[in-house]
């Protein structure tokens, strides 16, 4: 796992037929392969789940994944160190929206150095939207404050 704020990085979907005692079943040979979650979301549809997540070796995932015998992809994704505060995510977002670069699905952990979240995003233009976060911007206004006070002065 590389230490830079946005990074480009492997993620594993993982696709678990809906039965009690799969995704223990999964867990269980990821915690004895002694493999690091750096991030994970679980989506269910009727038939089956998508657990996706990103790991510290993605090469001893590999191998775990050939052991288990269970169907999964990868994808490369953008993964964002965001501070852990209300509109983080927003920042983010709008950002990406500006460039128009479509964001896919993401999801967000807690646990990142220093107090931080960690963003993923899979999103249309991984290069173009790495760039695009990595430049240096001004915090995002916040919305409603400007909006309320806009709203006070046209009362006076």
């Amino acid at each position: 796992m590389k230490g830079s704020a946005i990074r480009v990085d492997t993620q594993f979907s993982v696709f678990l037929v809906n039965k009690p005692g799969i995704l223990a079943r999964v867990c269980h040979q990821l915690a004895a392969d002694k493999i690091n979650i750096v991030a994970l979301c679980m989506m269910d549809a009727s038939e089956h789940g998508v657990l996706r997540l990103i790991v510290e070796d993605p090469a001893k995932m590999r191998q775990t994944l050939a052991d288990l015998d269970v169907p999964s992809t990868e994808t490369q994704v953008l993964v964002s160190t965001l501070p852990n505060r209300p509109g983080a995510l927003a920042d983010v977002v709008e950002r990406l929206s500006g460039a128009h670069i479509n964001v896919n699905y993401a999801y967000c952990t807690t646990g990142a150095p220093n107090g931080k979240s960690l963003g993923v995003f899979r999103v249309s233009d991984l290069s173009k939207a790495a760039g695009v976060l990595e430049e240096r911007k001004p915090k995002r206004k916040d919305v409603t404050v400007t909006a309320r006070a806009e709203s006070r002065a046209r009362r006076k």
